[in-house]
């Protein structure tokens, strides 16, 4: 009995470090890498000044969230002239209808006149060429209504016409203004500012990083031996170091495989380090929060 208790003292502090090591992984993987995140440097689309900026370092943005504005004043003051103009060139615009009026009660009248005439003539109280006479007097007010009608709908075209490039420019003008309005595009935590409140911005300047960190990515590396292993959708098993020689496991997706081969990144161990050739995979894991950009990383396939 004896004999057997010291069979199992002996055996237990290898037995320990056999499962300390099946359990944090350390000593055991196919690949290692560093963690990173789809990162977007938000820029501005306008110049001017930044007359407010609500972003810090370490916020968190939801996606389309104002964030900043470019001053607008300029570009508004802009608008409201041509706006002005546009208002000026069609009050010149002729009022067709009331410099139809008069001609319309000219024609009604005549025809009027004419009924009376064609009455009198069927009665022998009128000569035929009273007849005449009004018909041509009427066919003449039609010609000169259509006239009228034509030249003042021409006009009124003309003058619309000429706001139409200045209609454009409001447009312009606009969309400028719109871009003036800064709107975080995607969800995620601002990791860089690269401006502040009150400074003087012009297109293109960077105004911030973020990057949605929820999930991150492992960028790792394998030789060409371990293709064979792994496959796109495949689960894995992801260790990062969590202090006092412990290592966190998570579980982590294969999403992206390299197409070809490229030297051995000088930082990258991998599990032939004598291969000069490797490819690179991308892991999605989801973050609890702990998982930082650039955190050294292991997997088990």
């Amino acid at each position: 009995m004896k004999k057997r208790l010291n069979k199992w003292f002996f055996l237990l502090p290898i037995l320990s470090l056999i499962f300390f090591a099946c359990e944090t992984g350390s000593g055991k993987f196919d690949a290692t890498g560093t963690f990173e995140s789809e990162e977007v440097i938000v820029s501005s689309e306008a110049m001017g000044k930044l007359v407010r900026f609500d972003v810090e370092e370490g916020a968190t943005l939801k996606q389309n969230q104002l964030v900043g504005i470019v001053d607008t004043v300029q570009l508004y003051l802009k608008k409201k002239q041509l706006e002005a103009s546009i208002k000026a060139v069609l009050s010149k615009q002729p009022d067709v209808a009331t410099q139809l009026a008069a001609i319309e009660e000219q024609i009604k009248t005549a025809t009027t006149e004419k009924k009376r005439i064609e009455n009198l003539v069927k009665s022998n109280a009128a000569t035929t060429k009273q007849l005449d006479d009004i018909n041509a007097s009427l066919d003449l007010l039609n010609k000169q209504y259509t006239a009228a009608k034509s030249n003042l709908t021409i006009t009124r075209q003309g003058l619309q016409s000429e706001t139409y490039p200045l209609q454009i420019q409001i447009e312009q003008i606009q969309d400028q203004i719109n871009k003036s309005i800064i709107k975080n595009p995607v969800d995620g935590t601002v990791l860089t500012r690269y401006a502040k409140q009150g400074e003087v911005t012009s297109n293109g300047k960077a105004l911030y990083k973020i990057a949605d960190l929820s999930k991150m990515t492992l960028r790792a590396y394998i030789n060409g031996d371990q293709l064979g292993q792994i496959k796109l959708g495949q689960k894995v098993k992801v260790f990062v170091d969590k202090g006092d020689g412990q290592q966190k496991e998570m579980n982590g997706e294969i999403y992206w495989v390299s197409s070809k081969a490229e030297f051995t990144p000088k930082t990258i161990q991998t599990k032939d380090e004598r291969a000069n050739l490797v490819y690179a995979v991308k892991i999605m894991v989801v973050n609890d929060g702990y998982l930082k950009i650039g955190m050294y990383g292991e997997v088990k396939f």
